[in-house]
């Protein structure tokens, strides 16, 4: 595992927060709003539509602003002004024209470096998938860490800073996943949060109890080289190794230990391993009870 040594001072120009303007995308704003107090950085909150073709007819005669665009601009203003006034940060609403896996990406570029925050929704089986592929593809197209906040993360009530007070970092011991260790243990230090380290190997990779202790073992060695000393006092941190499905073990694992944030480094591929890879780290956000910050190394 590579240590993560000094390299802790994240530059964060700017939260990109995806919206799509209805009540379930409301608590990600929150955190994304939190993430940008957090990190000094403008809070740019977006929704991006297509036109309906009586927008485009209307604005094609010459006329600037459609019915349909002011009323979408108003919702944005709106839903900034109230995010800037709850969290005290420097607030921008972008609306925009196009899909959101291919606008949301190009905003955050401009805006470099960034992250982007996101919410995915429950519902049905088909809106889960459809609402899965959108964030799929967002993550694919940026090297920007992405924040997704699911379903059945419970609604931030009047937080001052971001309530993670236990994040768990889980990794497959890969450069890719130490990438990811960064964000898991800056954040661990500036907030004073604990954090857990999860390795989680195939449950048909291990045959004997002596082999089970030697792989802890070697885990806990590599967890020395991860934290910083000057960062230990307040990461606190912990070595857990677990064996069977890795999707299971990390829900049960927030579950049983309270985790308030689920760091994961994911590895770039060629175009189809990658959206191998991905869609299990997608499947986590809407069943955890806790935002998934995904880092694509």
């Amino acid at each position: 595992m590579e240590p993560i040594k000094n390299r802790l001072n994240l530059n964060v120009k700017a939260v990109v927060s995806a919206t799509d303007l209805g009540d379930r995308s409301h608590n990600a704003g929150e955190f994304a709003a939190l993430f940008a107090r957090h990190f000094a950085a403008k809070l740019v909150i977006s929704h991006v539509f297509l036109p309906s073709q009586a927008a485009m007819e209307v604005e094609a005669e010459g006329t600037p602003v459609s019915g349909q665009r002011k009323e979408l601009a108003s919702l944005l203003a709106q839903r900034a002004s109230e995010l800037s006034a709850s969290a005290r940060v420097e607030t921008v609403p972008v609306l925009l024209d196009g899909t959101p896996e291919e606008a949301i990406p190009r905003l955050a570029a401009e805006y470099a470096p960034s992250l982007i925050a996101m919410g995915t929704h429950g519902g049905s089986r088909l809106e889960r998938m459809v609402m899965g592929s959108v964030a799929e593809k967002i993550l694919r197209s940026t090297p920007w860490p992405c924040l997704t906040v699911g379903p059945r993360v419970a609604a931030i009530s009047s937080a001052n800073d971001l309530p993670f007070r236990r994040i768990l970092y889980a990794t497959d011991l890969t450069p890719a996943a130490a990438h990811a260790a960064v964000y898991a243990v800056f954040l661990a230090e500036t907030l004073g949060a604990k954090i857990d380290v999860l390795h989680v190997v195939h449950g048909g990779e291990h045959d004997r109890v002596e082999r089970t202790e030697d792989l802890r073992q070697r885990f806990r060695e590599s967890l020395e080289g991860l934290v910083p000393r000057h960062a230990e006092e307040f990461c606190q941190a912990s070595a857990f190794v677990e064996f069977g499905s890795a999707h299971q073990r990390i829900l049960e694992h927030i579950k049983e230990h309270g985790i308030d944030l689920l760091v994961l480094g994911i590895r770039k591929t060629p175009h189809l391993g990658l959206e191998m890879r991905t869609s299990a780290a997608f499947q986590l956000p809407t069943a955890a009870t806790c935002p998934v910050l995904t880092v694509t190394a």
